[in-house]
């Protein structure tokens, strides 16, 4: 071949043909069969979670709703400083969000412990070490709660620095110098502890009455 005509061939080529086709697995996800997929340990795992279920609903809403409430509250707050000239002070103010917090957590508390009673049990859940574990977890998150509450005061745990409520320095002492925030981790420790015991405490106390523990309606098989 001429060295014309190598010319003319390589300029009739296009220049991505230099590059090799990506290849496509299996021809793209359209072509997958999901019906063949091994979804075993999914199912497993949703058989225990009663995802209808109408008290864990209002948990997961409760849950949800309370952190949107008083960050929403403290930032209307912080530009409009409504709540202050509504109450007359600050201090009343913050003072009055921080009571109504406590009784949201109150009830976020009371929702999520029933749901929690009313899903399946685990057998693994059931076991002396799950609850002292539960425990150690509960007496770690309350230490983080009650001492970063110590360390801020009323007004600085319930947003007080949205209403103008500042502190004479940051806080760095201890919980501060583990972690920077305290009370969410002292507050997740604190859930997770009493999903831990709560199957297990109430075996105990229906065992020491000399009664068997309340079957869920999943494992009687009733609908």
């Amino acid at each position: 071949m001429s060295d014309s005509n190598a010319d003319a061939e390589r300029n009739d080529s296009p220049a991505t043909d230099n590059h090799p086709a990506l290849l496509d697995c299996c021809g793209g996800l359209n072509n997958v069969d999901y019906s063949k997929m091994d979804l075993t340990l999914l199912e497993a795992f949703l058989k225990h979670i009663h995802v209808y279920d109408s008290r864990l609903c209002i948990a997961v809403i409760a849950i949800l709703f309370n952190p949107l409430f008083w960050n929403v509250v403290a930032r209307w707050e912080h530009r409009t400083r409504r709540l202050s000239g509504l109450f007359g002070s600050p201090y009343l103010a913050c003072c009055c969000l921080g009571f109504v917090i406590i009784l949201l957590n109150i009830y976020r508390s009371h929702s999520m412990t029933v749901a929690m009673k009313a899903q399946a049990r685990w057998e693994v859940m059931e076991r002396t070490e799950v609850f002292y574990a539960g425990i150690g977890l509960m007496v770690f998150g309350t230490l983080l709660v009650v001492s970063s509450f110590l360390a801020l005061g009323f007004t600085g745990t319930f947003l007080g620095d949205y209403f103008g409520i500042l502190m004479d320095e940051k806080v760095t002492g201890f919980p501060f110098n583990i972690t920077e925030n305290p009370m969410y981790w002292g507050s997740t420790a604190n859930y997770l502890g009493l999903a831990l015991i709560l199957d297990l405490q109430e075996l105990l106390v229906y065992g020491n009455q000399g009664h068997e523990a309340p079957i869920s309606q999943s494992e009687s098989g009733e609908h």
